[in-house]
C-alpha cells in the first residue's frame, strides 16, 4: 500500500525536514515486507491566495487517483499508536493501493474535501503547526509499521 503525504506548502531544508526523510526512510525499509510504502509527501501552493477551496482544489490534484482519503483534522479521532497500526493494516488487508495522508493550510482543509476522507485523524485538540504535524505523522506511521512488524520500536 502505497502511502502519499499531500501537504499545503513548502518545507525548506532544517531539522524538520531532516527528520521527516529519516522516518519516512525507516517506513519504507520496515514497511516493505508488511505490503507498506513506498511513501512519499507531495507539497501543493496556493501563491494566487485563493484559501481553503483554492487549496482544496490542488490538493485533490495531488491525490493519487483512487486513494483512501485521512484528513489530518484537529476534529478527527484520535488513537493510540497501535490502534492508528490496526488502521492502516487493515486498510492493507483490505486492498487498499494508495491511501493519502492530508495537512491542510493556515486554516485548515476546506469542509467540503474532508467530507470525502474515509477517516479523519487528530493529534490532540491542540493545533500543531504544520511543519511538525509534518514530522508527527511521518513518525506515526514508521511506528505503525514498527508495531505491524512486531519490533520493539513501540513500547506500551
Amino acid at each position: 500500500m502505497r502511502v502519499s503525504l499531500c501537504v499545503v506548502g513548502r518545507l525548506r531544508a532544517g531539522p524538520e525536514r531532516t527528520l521527516i526523510d529519516d522516518y519516512l526512510t525507516r517506513f519504507d525499509k520496515t514497511g516493505r515486507a508488511l505490503g507498506l510504502g513506498p511513501a512519499k509527501i507531495i507539497e501543493v501552493e496556493d501563491k494566487k491566495g485563493g484559501g481553503m477551496s483554492a487549496e482544496a482544489d490542488l490538493l485533490r490534484r495531488a491525490i493519487p487517483k483512487g486513494a483512501t482519503l485521512c484528513c489530518m483534522d484537529e476534529r478527527g479521532e484520535v488513537m493510540t499508536s497501535p490502534e492508528f497500526a490496526q488502521r492502516l493494516g487493515q486498510f492493507r488487508d483490505q486492498g487498499t493501493q494508495d491511501m493519502a495522508f492530508v495537512i491542510g493550510g493556515a486554516d485548515g482543509i476546506d469542509p467540503s474535501l474532508r467530507a470525502e476522507a474515509r477517516m479523519s485523524l487528530s493529534f490532540g485538540k491542540m493545533v500543531w503547526p504544520h511543519m511538525l504535524a509534518r514530522v508527527m505523522l511521518s513518525e506515526q506511521l514508521y511506528r505503525a509499521a514498527s508495531i505491524l512488524a512486531g519490533s520493539p520500536y513501540h513500547r506500551e
